[in-house]
């Protein structure tokens, strides 16, 4: 009795040694032989000229441990590019280079930079990107499972159509546009007394072509990569009245999987690769450049520049939808982005009259 009271003692201190054992490290999660990157545009605009080299960079400075595979044209969700950040946050996508528009049905607050006529020129983009409220952003993302890395750009949304000029809001009655799928667009151009129609980038190019729907908006290299010329847009109004900012993502499972020294070559590759994506994306369109308006011209391409008094009459025709989505984005967030508007806006101002002194 006594030696089995022992054995039974013994057996004991065994257990409670095991329990108090410290756990051992998890052991690190097997890299994937490939990942999955996803866009929605071609692969050889500039959104899609900065996500390949992101993927290459990432490729060549882990040697191959990490191997991206792109995916363009929103093939992952059969085309369908309202469904891409879901599919991220799921895991279905390990990584990807989307639209702040095509996401805002998940992060409501990414209609911040949808706001109509809100943005003034690349300088208040930057403005709203680069600061409190591109990093609140990010803190959304976050909360999303999807770890944001860098802020890349598709550009100003400028209209085109086939049917006339567009100077003034009375221009653009009963023509019937495709919008991406956000209620909030489909406000904008029921105010201004178009017809939306929502639908994918790839029934837009069929309607488009069949003549089922007018006219389209889109950054202007959007336009000139899918050649919107050749399917009847013969009018385009350069009016800025949106900008649709991108963003470098990883998934945050894919994420946790990486070591700590390969997500810093993943974060680094993917700020660098946006900032030579928005170099790109900006280079024939800033006042410097004049390819490619010439190149629309020479194409048969009718191209109108909206004088101020001429904008102002879109601003004021808009200005409903504005207030109301002012509400429905967050109040707060938007008077920051009006405060970083407006501050920009006045340094500009300062820069100018110090250059002309």
């Amino acid at each position: 009795m006594r030696n089995q009271g022992w054995r039974g003692l013994v057996g004991v201190a065994l257990a409670l040694a095991v329990i108090t054992l410290p756990a051992r490290p998890v052991a690190a999660q097997p890299y994937k032989a490939e990942y999955t990157l996803s866009i929605v545009p071609d692969a050889e605009t500039p959104w899609g000229k900065g996500t390949r080299l992101w993927a290459d960079m990432v490729r060549e400075r882990t040697r191959g441990r990490i191997n991206i595979r792109l995916h363009p044209n929103a093939t992952l969700m059969g085309g369908d590019q309202t469904r891409e950040f879901t599919a991220l946050r799921q895991g279905v996508i390990d990584m990807a280079v989307g639209s702040t528009i095509n996401w805002s049905s998940a992060i409501p607050e990414f209609n911040v930079f949808s706001l109509p006529f809100l943005l003034h020129g690349y300088r208040s983009v930057d403005a709203l990107t680069q600061g409190d409220v591109g990093r609140e952003l990010f803190r959304r993302v976050e909360e999303q499972g999807v770890v944001p890395l860098a802020w890349g750009e598709n550009g100003f949304r400028q209209l085109s159509n086939s049917r006339r000029a567009i100077r003034s809001p009375e221009d653009m009655r009963g023509l019937r546009i495709r919008v991406v799928g956000s209620l909030l667009f489909n406000d904008i151009f029921t105010a201004l007394g178009a017809v939306p129609t929502q639908m994918t980038w790839g029934e837009a190019i069929r309607a488009l072509r069949a003549r089922k729907i007018d006219g389209q908006e889109n950054p202007i290299t959007i336009f000139n990569n899918a050649r919107l010329d050749t399917v009847g847009q013969r009018y385009i109004t350069l009016w800025d009245y949106v900008a649709d900012p991108i963003l470098f993502v990883v998934n945050r499972q894919v994420w946790d999987s990486w070591s700590p020294h390969d997500r810093d070559i993943v974060r680094d590759a993917a700020m660098e690769a946006a900032r030579f994506e928005v170099t790109l994306a900006r280079e024939d369109l800033l006042s410097a450049g004049r390819g490619t308006w010439e190149e629309l011209d020479a194409r048969g391409v009718k191209v109108t520049r909206l004088t101020p008094e001429q904008r102002q009459r879109f601003i004021d025709a808009t200005r409903p939808v504005y207030m109301k989505w002012k509400t429905l984005v967050g109040r707060d967030l938007v008077e920051k982005a009006e405060a970083a508007v407006k501050d920009d806006t006045a340094s500009a101002r300062s820069v100018a009259i110090g250059t002309r002194k």
